[in-house]
């Protein structure tokens, strides 16, 4: 089951750069000017085999010109609602300031575990001195980090883990059975397609985006199919609906993609292809899902000549590119066109995710493919690629090439490889892993 930490905080204590320093990335853009994070602020953490995903709440602060407070409130309330752990980030030099008691005084009511972060403590004496005044938040002792050098990150993701939920036995019962999560955008039609799927109101349908609150897991078991729905938490009706609900409909989808096995990523045909289905397809794509791409509302498009869908299939996948090999469906659930279809496309997509090729086929058919077209040759020496074979435990069809010089292998050459697996057997809809290994 998926596990959430956010870091809240108010602008420039660093939160960016500890969640480069967690992640081991520099995926956030780090910069002085307040408000630079934008959508790269999803990661995931390994810290003692132990796995979970980060969330840098500051980056989805829409505008920061009436900064600070209504902001930061909704950041808080945001990582108050949906992680399991919280980090708050404070900064040494500056002392405690209006601000940081301000959002202190919200956390000290809420029910989940917070953890103080006194960052910018780059030398001892800093850490000494200056962290003491942050006990009069009244958030426990601080912990004392440089998120610039990484200093005291170990010790305060082993707290992490120590504070992290117990996964329940009736999550391990979920997990026989495939999962599919229905994302996209407020109002793309993910519960209409839920209920037209089920034929029962069990979510309110309503037009105003974000009615949805909590993931909620649905058993599906007719016309022999058996999967579990995941329909993701929109977000709750603020009382001005604002830009800010596209970016906390993607930090919802989070969970919902991390506990699925096939996502139905939900696109409005009316309104095209926008910013926010490609921030939810990046996330699909960094948790390695399946994918089906449904086009709802068709039965509102005027112009449904073959043209017109071949234009709009080209647009999305030159957008998701270079990830091309997902099926699209037209329909709409509001006249349950097509409906089914996507069903069973997404139990195909979850079947692809399942497909073992024997090695010895594996070896017969990689090998031709690899003498028509060798990598290339870098400073007169020849990568030999000598035996090829698929990884059995993993979750995304992964594929082992045993070769002399692995790290010359770049990345045109392993789309090379993955097209010609995609060509040679069916994993339409699914990422692949291609590992390039030292004999």
């Amino acid at each position: 089951m998926g596990k959430l930490v956010a870091i809240v905080g108010r602008p420039n204590v660093g939160k960016s750069t500890l969640f480069n320093r967690l992640t081991e990335t520099r995926a956030a853009i780090v910069n002085d000017t307040s408000g630079t994070t934008r959508d790269r602020q999803y990661g995931k953490v390994l810290w003692n085999g132990e796995e979970f995903s980060i969330v840098d709440t500051g980056g989805w602060v829409v505008n920061s010109d009436d900064i600070f407070e209504e902001e930061i409130n909704k950041q808080v309330s945001l990582a108050i609602e949906e992680a399991d752990v919280i980090l708050f980030m404070v900064d040494i030099k500056n002392g405690v300031t209006d601000l940081d008691d301000h959002v202190a005084e919200i956390l000290r009511r809420c029910k989940k575990p917070v953890l103080l972060v006194t960052n910018k403590a780059d030398s001892n004496e800093a850490a000494l001195y200056g962290a003491a005044e942050f006990y009069s938040l009244g958030l426990g002792d601080p912990y004392s980090v440089s998120a610039i050098n990484g200093s005291g990150t170990g010790d305060l993701l082993d707290e992490i883990l120590r504070l992290m939920p117990e996964d329940s036995a009736q999550e391990e019962e979920i997990d026989n059975i495939p999962r599919f999560a229905i994302v996209g955008r407020p109002n793309a039609g993910k519960s209409s397609i839920i209920n037209a799927f089920i034929g029962e109101e069990r979510n309110i349908v309503t037009d105003i985006a974000g009615t949805t609150r909590d993931s909620i897991y649905t058993r599906y078991n007719k016309f022999g199919f058996d999967f579990y729905l995941v329909d993701t938490a929109g977000i709750r009706k603020k009382a001005k609906v604002n830009e800010d609900i596209e970016y906390y409909s993607v930090i919802r989808s989070i969970r919902a993609i991390e506990n699925s096995d096939v996502c139905v990523l939900m696109i409005d045909a009316t309104r095209g292809i926008e910013s926010q289905d490609a921030n939810i397809f990046s996330l699909i794509q960094k948790n390695k899902k399946g994918l089906v791409v449904c086009v709802n509302k068709w039965d509102l498009v005027e112009n449904k000549s073959t043209e017109a869908i071949k234009a709009m299939e080209n647009a999305i996948r030159s957008r998701f590119a270079p990830f091309t090999d997902f099926p699209i469906i037209f329909g709409s659930a509001l006249t349950k066109q097509r409906i089914y279809k996507v069903i069973e496309t997404a139990v195909e997509v979850y079947q692809n995710r399942q497909r073992k090729v024997p090695t010895s086929k594996l070896n017969t058919v990689m090998q031709e493919a690899i003498a028509a077209y060798p990598p290339p040759a870098n400073k007169g020496k020849y990568v030999k690629i000598k035996y090829i074979t698929m990884l059995k435990e993993s979750v995304v069809p992964s594929f082992v090439f045993f070769c002399n010089l692995p790290q010359w292998v770049k990345d045109p050459y392993k789309r090379y490889l993955e097209n010609k697996i995609r060509e040679n057997w069916n994993y339409t809809g699914t990422p692949i892993n291609i590992f390039m290994r030292e004999k």
